[in-house]
């Protein structure tokens, strides 16, 4: 699923694209999938839509089995090889490449990025790179689509950095921050033939305002924000968004 300059096959290689499915299975539930599937296929309309870091094609596959039209990006080739050998992946133009510069050929009403997956590139220049490359797709009119977490340092007391983020049968993972850098690095442990597998991760977070300021630098503004695909309230409570950004008309 996630791309950036930042994210290397080292850590979204083969040995994670050949177990990402079932460890992220939780996300595959229809009723975490069908929600962000029907808001997409609303947001794209009658047009295309280009997923950046499209992964195994957990969205996209059912969003082109909505009618969608569907592209897509990703700088794992091990995860692109995944998604092509799914049902109804023949539909999909889907290309090893950095999100925050390839390019696609054709016109699309939506641009997407699900699942923090903006936070894999690890520089704000990347980031901001990001909007840009999700700008130059779109019209106006055109829509860019974040789904987020929000920065959790609530949780932090002060002077602390790491936050253990699970830990259950499976395995567990936790995750060290930086708050001058907004690095975040930590690791994922699953349980693989009893004994503990280790996988590195390396993250940049941003805050929803800072995703805004990326956006405006790009020509689009903030058109809705909810606290998750069935377009619940954000609050200062909400533990992540859903952003949509609109592509200024000329």
């Amino acid at each position: 699923m996630p791309a950036g300059e930042s994210s290397s096959e080292g850590y979204f290689g083969e040995r994670v694209a050949a177990v990402y499915d079932a460890h992220s299975a939780g996300m595959f539930d229809p009723a975490v999938v069908q929600p962000a599937v029907e808001t997409l296929a609303e947001l794209a309309g009658d047009g295309a839509a280009l997923e950046f870091a499209i992964g195994t094609g957990r969205i996209a596959l059912p969003l082109s089995q909505r009618g969608v039209r569907v592209a897509g990006i990703d700088n794992s080739e091990a995860m692109v090889a995944r998604l092509r050998e799914k049902p109804g992946a023949d539909r999909i133009d889907a290309r090893v490449g950095d999100m925050a510069a390839t390019r696609v050929a054709g016109e699309f009403s939506l641009v997407y990025l699900v699942f923090n997956t903006i936070f894999n590139l690890v520089t704000q220049d990347a980031q901001v790179a990001c909007f840009e490359n999700a700008a130059a797709h779109l019209p106006g009119g055109g829509r860019f689509v974040i789904e987020a977490r929000v920065p959790e340092l609530q949780r932090l007391p002060l002077g602390q950095t790491v936050l253990p983020w699970r830990a259950d049968p499976e395995g567990m993972s936790y995750y060290v921050y930086d708050v001058v850098t907004q690095r975040l690095s930590g690791r994922h442990y699953h349980l693989v033939d009893g004994r503990l597998q280790p996988s590195p991760i390396e993250m940049r977070y941003a805050w929803p305002a800072e995703l805004d300021l990326m956006a405006r630098l790009a020509g689009m503004r903030l058109e809705n924000r909810w606290a998750g695909w069935r377009r619940e309230p954000f609050t200062a409570l909400s533990p992540a968004h859903v952003s949509v950004y609109e592509k200024l008309r000329p």
